[in-house]
């Protein structure tokens, strides 16, 4: 993994924990499950990630055929896991914080 995660990321799972669930994007509900640190870097390398994304680090899936990825600003990008390459990232969000205030938070407990 060559583009470290950016600390807003690690600081909200220390606090929160790792989340899974709906999340609103543009408008649209969209399902995220984040990775802690160990999976981050797991999952980046069996991926490869640096191979097909170069300049992206993915840290949660959506439980389908696509990943969220940090770009090197930390800008928050949905990559597709099959065609995966930097043309084929979509913005969702300028950072970490605005994705997470799409977090739709439920009464039972997180992962």
């Amino acid at each position: 993994m060559t583009i470290p995660l950016p600390s807003i990321y690690r600081d909200f799972i220390d606090t929160n924990g790792l989340f899974e669930g709906f999340i609103s994007l543009a408008g649209e509900e969209q399902y995220v499950i984040l990775w802690g640190e160990d999976e981050v870097a797991t999952s980046n390398t069996e991926m490869e990630v640096g191979v097909y994304a170069p300049g992206f680090v993915a840290f949660a899936g959506n439980g389908g055929g696509d990943i969220y990825a940090f770009d090197e600003a930390g800008a928050v990008f949905m990559l597709p896991m099959i065609g995966m390459e930097p043309g084929a990232a979509f913005k969702v969000a300028v950072d970490f914080l605005e994705l997470a205030q799409g977090f739709q938070r439920t009464d039972s407990p997180g992962r």
